[in-house]
């Protein structure tokens, strides 16, 4: 039996591609920001130009949704995003919280909506 052509594939070409990549960056990151200032400029410039990234992410999701997602109104994708900004909040800033809410909507609008 080979990987090739198997079942196995599409999560084989997900780890070489997608999660390897980014691994070797992460680790980089690890190593190099060691002795960092949390406080320093560049380190506060990294964390909005992240935060900047996701929101964008985020936003693109919501207003310009692709596949079952853009099925889903816009409402019920601005409801998911409200809601897990204040689970976020309601949680102590956790982002599990945040993130399990906004999904446990949208998945749960679409089943509701009959999207599949």
């Amino acid at each position: 039996m080979t990987l090739v052509g198997s079942d196995l594939t599409p999560y084989l070409a997900l780890i070489i591609a997608g999660f390897l990549p980014s691994e070797v960056w992460r680790w980089l990151g690890l190593v190099l920001g060691r002795g960092l200032n949390e406080g320093s400029e560049i380190l506060l410039w990294v964390r909005a130009v992240a935060t900047a990234t996701l929101a964008a992410v985020v936003a693109k999701l919501a207003f310009y949704p692709a596949g079952v997602l853009a099925g889903l109104p816009l409402g019920w994708r601005a409801g998911a995003i409200a809601a897990g900004v204040a689970a976020y909040w309601l949680a102590r800033r956790s982002v599990l919280a945040g993130v399990a809410v906004a999904e446990i909507i949208v998945v749960g609008s679409a089943f509701w909506l009959g999207l599949r």
